[in-house]
């Protein structure tokens, strides 16, 4: 008589056909599997206005997570339409710790987009990466209500100024 022992579900690492992310999640989670595909918003500048434009990517392109039992779910994920592979290494999957998903979901902001930004606090001195006003130092003021710029008070030789930057300009500095 076989038996199948039921293990507790694990997260796994899935690489998807090109551009199925979407699919293979769908596919999945019709199946009661649980997914993770995290994604961020690129910002570029459109060339002839200048104001931003905002493109959502893959954390991890061709990527995602799927939590399941493999014992009973495997064959099942591996066939599914828009995924390509189950990671592993050796005879098997690989489980991803649970500690590992809990850290990319933690950088997940309120839009379900992954965040880089660091944290930064009224009086942090930062310098400003890029633009025209490169390299110059300043202290952190606050956010400004769009979320994607910053008011700075700008300290110079004999001078001090506030002005209004791109948040992924500033570097913190200790």
């Amino acid at each position: 008589m076989n038996t199948i022992i039921a293990e507790q579900p694990r997260w796994y690492a899935l690489q998807t056909h090109a551009l199925q992310e979407e699919r293979a999640a769908e596919n999945l989670n019709a199946w009661g599997v649980e997914t993770f595909a995290p994604k961020y918003k690129e910002r570029r500048s459109n060339p002839y206005t200048g104001r931003p434009v905002y493109f959502t990517r893959s954390l991890f392109p061709r990527y995602m997570f799927a939590r399941f039992d493999a014992g009973r779910m495997l064959r099942k994920v591996w066939f599914t339409r828009g995924v390509s592979k189950v990671i592993g290494f050796g005879d098997g999957p690989s489980p991803v710790e649970d500690e590992i998903i809990e850290l990319i979901k933690s950088r997940v902001g309120k839009e379900g987009f992954v965040e880089f930004n660091e944290t930064l606090k009224r009086g942090d001195k930062v310098i400003i990466r890029g633009g025209p006003l490169a390299n110059l130092e300043g202290v952190f003021e606050r956010d400004i209500e769009d979320g994607d710029r910053v008011l700075l008070l700008l300290t110079a030789i004999s001078y001090q100024g506030h002005v209004t930057v791109e948040r992924e300009l500033l570097k913190k500095i200790s």
